[in-house]
């Protein structure tokens, strides 16, 4: 809760800069408001925005809650406060649900087409900078599940690290004794060639990066024959039009950038009552 109360703060004084103009000429008194969906979706947000009323002061009750869906039309949450607050805070507070929410939609409508199937489905760290906590809990609420948070997470070999190992299976021999006992490594492969030599390797998850369904398959059949303990992961080409076409190979995850960086914001609107 630390870093989102360091995000709703950092978020407060973007916006008002040296102080809201509208401030100190504000009606005096207390006033309620509302919060309406004007799109639909599925909603996320809820404890950025609960957190931001907290540190601003004011009182704010939600109708829906993350992972909710919503309807045009449907009131999400209501408030009450002074006015000078709660203007000032109306545009940050409606940006984080907005953002949070068009992020969940696009999640769960990769989710909603491979629901019915045993794979799992990951976002990427292709976020924007400074928002990764932000937009990968959005993320979540969704239906996805968070691949990496950061480069300490798990060793990825990708092609461009590949260009600078000459022995693969001896740098991860080298690799096993400083990393974690715990940690995977995981190794990005473009071919089947480069895929049994990563498994040979030593590689714990491999990542099929713009294969063609097809030639996953064959690389699920090699894997299942000799490597049965390692795990498989497809990327690139992952698309709302794809995705069910690529969790059908046999693999045991998907990852997607377009469910975060192609996610299109929901429309939200406070209205005073």
């Amino acid at each position: 809760m630390i870093n989102i109360k360091k995000f709703v703060k950092n978020a407060i004084i973007e916006d008002n800069g040296r102080g809201d103009l509208f401030f100190d000429v504000a009606p005096k008194g207390r006033f309620k408001a509302h919060v309406v969906a004007k799109d639909s979706g599925i909603l996320a947000g809820e404890i950025y925005a609960k957190a931001l009323a907290k540190t601003e002061k004011f009182d704010c009750k939600f109708l829906k809650h993350d992972g909710d869906t919503l309807q045009k039309g449907d009131i999400i949450a209501k408030l009450e406060g002074k006015a000078s607050i709660l203007l000032s805070s109306e545009r940050t507070f409606l940006n984080m649900l907005q953002h949070a929410s068009g992020i969940a939609t696009m999640a769960n409508k990769f989710a909603s087409k491979i629901n019915d199937l045993d794979v799992a489905l990951l976002d990427t760290r292709k976020t924007r900078p400074q928002l990764r906590d932000f937009e990968k809990y959005a993320s979540r609420i969704g239906g996805a599940i968070n691949h990496r948070l950061g480069l300490d997470d798990c060793l990825m070999l990708k092609d461009t690290h590949l260009r600078t190992i000459t022995d693969l299976k001896g740098f991860i021999k080298s690799a096993r004794k400083r990393i974690s006992w715990v940690t995977k490594i995981e190794i990005e492969c473009e071919t089947f060639e480069q895929v049994k030599e990563a498994m040979e390797a030593g590689g714990d998850i491999i990542m099929c990066d713009n294969m063609s369904p097809e030639e996953i398959k064959e690389v699920v059949k090699y894997r299942d024959e000799n490597h049965p303990g390692v795990l498989l992961e497809a990327s690139g080409n992952i698309s709302l039009d794809t995705v069910r076409m690529y969790a059908q190979t046999g693999v045991d995850a998907l990852s997607s950038g377009s469910i975060i960086h192609q996610a299109t914001w929901l429309d939200f609107s406070m209205k005073f009552d």
